[in-house]
Formats: C-alpha cells, structure tokens, sequence
C-alpha cells in the first residue's frame, strides 16, 4: 500500500515523537533531549535519546534510531502502513484509500501471486505425504514420533520420486512458466528441460510472521545428496532474515526464545510444549536474525548441537546476539547431540531443568578456552588468563566487568585484584593504541586497514550532525563541501536529500529522511548520522576550530580518493584538476576562516 507523501508527512508532523515515545518509556529531559532505558535492548543507565527538535530516537547503546515510524513499527512490530494508520488515528487523520503506483501494483501482484503458489505448493505436498506414494516419509515422520496434529499444525508434505509431479499440477492450475520461474519450486535447464526443485524429500514449509508459506526446506529420503536443500533466494524468501518456528515462537509469551539448528528440533520442541523455539534456515545466523529475534525477547537460548560443529555454530552466534543488546545463555544437552534426541531419551522436565540450568554466554566462551591450555602447566594456565583477561574488555560498564572478573577469578582460583589488574592492563594497552593512532593495522582477515578511516566515517557523521543543528553551515561551505565529498554511499546518500532539502525549502527534516531507506539496518545507520555525540562541553571559539578541522579533513580525504580514483584510470587530465585543488585546500581553510 502507498499514500501520498504529504499525507505520510503530516502524520509524522502531528505525532509528537517525545509524546508518542514518552507513552511507552519514561523519559526525562537533559539538555536538548529527553533521555530513557532503551526498551530495544537491557540497560542500567539511560542511552535513549529521544530528541523534539530533529523529531528522531537514537540509542547510543544499541545503535537504533529512526523517526516515529520506525519506533512504532519496531516497538509493536508493524508494518510501516501498520504503524501509519495507528499513528494517523492518534491524531484523528482520516486516511483514503491507498492509491498503487503502475509499478507497485506489478510488484504487489507477483508477490500475491508467489504467495498463492507457494500456498498450493504446502497443500500439495500435504496431500502426497498422505497418499500411498508419500508411506515412507510418512514412516520417517511418525518414527521420529512426530504426531499427526503436529504434521498438520507444521504442514509436513512429501515430494514425490517423479521428476516434474509439481510443475504440471502448478499449470493444471494456470501458472505460466514465467511466474514458476520466479518461485524458486520449478527448474528449466538450457534445453529447456523442466523438473521439480525438491524430489523424493519430507518437506518443511517455512512460513513468515503473518503464517503465509514464503519457502521450502526439504529432508532427502535415502541416500541422496544434500541431506537438507532450502529454497533459493526469491522475492519472498531471504533465509537471512527469517526463522523457522517464528510464527508460532512469537505468540508462545514465554521469557525467551530457543534457537536450534534444524526444523526436527524446533518440530519436536514445540511438539513437547517449547513453543518459543525457533531454527535459523541452513545458514550461520546472522544479524538480521538476532535483529527479528529483538523485536519478541529479550533473552535467547542456544540449544546448537553439542559437537564440535554445534559448539563453533554457538560461539560465533553469542557476539552477534550480545550486538542485538539480547541475553545469551547454552543449554547443555550432553550426552545427547541436539533437542530431539534429548526429549526423547529424558522427556520435556528433564529438558526443562537444563534450561533453568542454562549457562552464561560469555562463561561458555571462557570454558570452551579453556580446552585450547593444559591448566597444569604454569606457562599455558598464565596464557590462558591472558587470553581471557583479553575477552573481559568486551564489557563496557565497569560494574558489569568486575561481576564477570569475579566470577572467573572464584571458578579458577585466581586472585580478583590480580585478574582484575591483567584486564586493566590490556585495556590500557588499547587506549595508548587509539591515541597513538599507528598508521596500519592488520584485520582478523590478515589484510591492512588504515586506522584513520574510522577518524573520516566519524568526520562525516559529524558535519551532518552540525548541519542539521545550524543550517547556517550550508552557506558557510557552500563551494567547499558537496554530498560527493562524502566517501561512505549511505552518508553521500543522507548527504544529498539533506543538501537537497536545504536547497529547495531552506529548512532540513532529519526525520523526513529516514522514510526513504526500506532497511531497519538502513534506518538505524542512517539516524546515527545526525546523532553523533561529541564530547565535552565547546565554547563558540573551540567549535568554530573543529568545524574548520572537519571541513578541512573531509575535503582533503575526498580529493585523495579522487586523486587515486584517476592515477588508477590514467586519467591525467581530472588528475591535474586534483592537484591544484589539494594545493588550494590551504586557500581554502583561510577563506573559510574569514567567513
């Protein structure tokens, strides 16, 4: 659905963002802002700015941010027409009927459409797992002692040996190749040859938050290769931002969330009564997931495999939960591999028992170090700790680091001042590192990455933070700064419908721009910008002083990545260009002193 931007716009403009905020978290003024408990993610110390001025939100803690929109939608988990018509009947706006673009209609249309084949794909598959051709994944199923009502509640279906059963049941019912094509469930080769994309499988529907079949997984039958095959990407289906089991785990009201690997656990965690598990869809998972998970709980438990594979995949999805401000904790499954196989030696109260027993993430991380040292060797036990004290510093808040220091120092017998003194100590050692600014340092990947890069990014986000705060910059860099100066394609992005909005109206909305990226990610990167959160209280001399700098140092990395940019297409002439210009930035930081 699409209104017209000026009625979006007025709705914006009557929903006070602090009223409407303010009826969900408690805020208090400080400064220019209203300040609260970010309610996107557990904090002791308000980092929720909510600002009337640039009508916007931003958490210097997690790193939201957007407009009243964007709140709504993320707080109450709407849809942006969702949030629309709850915030225009806040304010007595009556909305029309929503008018469709030639374009937004064919795009709606196909998705409509992709939908109604994938809603008949489910059903098919149901039916063929019931019929005679469908007895041994029917066997495979109940052998599993999945129930019926749980099949049915999952819709479980088979796909059958043949090689095209679905395709000419989709065109039985009218579907041109064109639109199967899209799906992701029919397969045309170079000699135009057509075959089912899933054949001789048990196959697992994977529907979205609204219960509507987005895409497939598929379990082989024999001995056939991949043992488990997904749907492709498709204009319905980003296994980077679903999860399977959400549309049920979302509406179980239980404290947390179960994340599995594989859809038999989540079937046979729901099935025990664990309605709140949950399985990312053959992939790492990702942030985009942790995301999604934010918008339901506040508390995650891994319940990954407990070999080797099932301990990396934990590991590598605590950081990406703790970034989504969620709390992890690992349920020990041992001896037993995975939720399944537990439930079914020990039941669902046995289960149940590890998870109130469940471990802290980051005590996990220490415990599964601890296997890399042999902690009766002085030298390896004195590593380790190192090691560890290392791990400690991705604690911020020094309460909550001493609690973890303490907490290592009591499980290892290792004194809390001297442990905690090693933690001091690497931190130290990370501060004299950032002020000493080193040219390069080598990345994870081992490739070299300019420090100063970051200085640039903050730069950026500076001078669009003073821009919205004084539109009387605009006119002070006027021939100087230009939105192609900034180097970042979101920032040039925001840089451009700012200037643009200057330009023609002489006034710039932060808030109106955050409805132009369709991305949460997008939007939450893009509210930063204008909030960027300088240090200290500046006299009217000292700010002058560090706009000039900034000018200065965005200009001056502009022009030598254009300068690079031409010496690697041997372009002599925009290169000479470059030059005089680089040579006149002197020139410019004395004319831009005087005005």
């Amino acid at each position: 659905m699409f209104y017209p931007e000026e009625l979006v716009e007025e709705i914006r403009m009557k929903n006070d963002i602090v009223d409407v905020i303010g009826s969900y978290v408690k805020l208090q003024k400080k400064g220019g802002s209203h300040m609260g408990l970010c309610p996107f993610h557990n904090e002791k110390s308000p980092s929720f700015a909510v600002s009337g001025a640039k009508q916007m939100y931003h958490c210097f803690g997690c790193g939201v941010g957007g407009n009243v929109f964007t709140f709504i939608m993320e707080y109450e988990n709407y849809t942006f027409v969702e949030a629309l018509k709850f915030l225009a009947g806040r304010v007595g706006v009556n909305l029309p009927e929503a008018e469709y673009s030639e374009e937004a209609k064919k795009q709606a249309g196909l998705k409509n459409r992709l939908l109604e084949i994938n809603k008949e794909a489910a059903k098919y598959f149901y039916y063929q797992l019931k019929s005679e051709r469908g007895q041994a994944a029917y066997g495979y199923l109940t052998n599993r002692e999945i129930s019926d009502d749980t099949i049915k509640q999952f819709g479980l279906g088979y796909s059958n040996k043949t090689g095209d059963d679905l395709y000419q049941y989709l065109k039985h019912l009218g579907y041109e190749d064109s639109i199967l094509r899209e799906s992701g469930l029919i397969s045309f080769d170079e000699k135009k040859k057509v075959y089912d994309k899933f054949w001789n499988r048990v196959m697992y529907p994977i529907m979205d938050v609204n219960n509507r079949v987005i895409g497939f997984g598929g379990r082989v039958m024999g001995e056939g290769t991949p043992k488990y095959l997904n749907s492709p990407e498709t204009k319905l289906f980003d296994k980077s931002r679903n999860l399977y089991g959400l549309n049920f785990a979302r509406v179980s009201r239980k404290p947390n969330m179960i994340i599995c690997e594989g859809y038999m656990d989540v079937i046979a965690l729901h099935q025990a009564g664990f309605t709140n598990a949950v399985a990312s869809l053959g992939t790492a998972f990702t942030g985009l997931q942790a995301n999604l998970l934010k918008r339901y709980t506040n508390e995650v438990l891994l319940t990954y495999d407990s070999d080797d594979a099932g301990i990396k995949a934990a590991l590598r999805a605590i950081p990406i939960l703790k970034e989504a401000g969620l709390t992890a904790k690992v349920v020990d499954m041992k001896p037993y591999k995975d939720p399944d196989e537990f439930i079914k030696a020990l039941g669902a109260e046995e289960f149940k028992k590890r998870m109130e027993t469940a471990r802290n993430a980051f005590l996990f991380e220490i415990e599964i170090l601890e296997r890399d040292y042999d902690l009766s060797d002085p030298e390896q036990k004195t590593r380790f700790f190192n090691e560890t004290a290392k791990k400690m510093l991705v604690f911020t808040e020094e309460i909550e680091r001493n609690n973890y220091i303490e907490a290592v120092a009591s499980k290892y017998l290792v004194g809390f001042e001297n442990l905690k003194k090693l933690v001091n100590r690497y931190g130290a050692q990370i501060v004299v590192g950032q002020n000493d600014q080193p040219k390069e340092r080598r990345t994870d990947g081992g490739r070299q990455k300019n420090v100063p890069e970051d200085g640039i990014r903050q730069s950026q986000k500076i001078l669009l933070t003073w821009l919205i705060e004084d539109t009387k910059i605009f006119d002070k860099i006027k021939g100087i700064i230009s939105p192609d100066d900034f180097t970042e394609q979101l920032y040039q992005q925001v840089a451009g419908m700012l200037f643009e909005q200057y330009e023609t109206e002489h006034v710039v909305t932060p808030a109106k721009i955050i409805n132009r990226f369709e991305s949460k990610e997008e939007q939450n990167e893009a509210a930063s910008l204008f909030n960027m959160e300088m240090r200290g209280e500046m006299s009217e001399s000292e700010r002058k002083k560090a706009l000039e700098e900034t000018v200065m140092r965005i200009k001056k990395n502009s022009l030598d990545a254009q300068s690079k940019k031409a010496i690697e297409n041997n372009d002599i002439q925009a290169l000479q260009i470059i030059i005089r210009e680089q040579a006149d930035l002197q020139k410019l930081h004395i004319s831009f002193n005087d005005g």
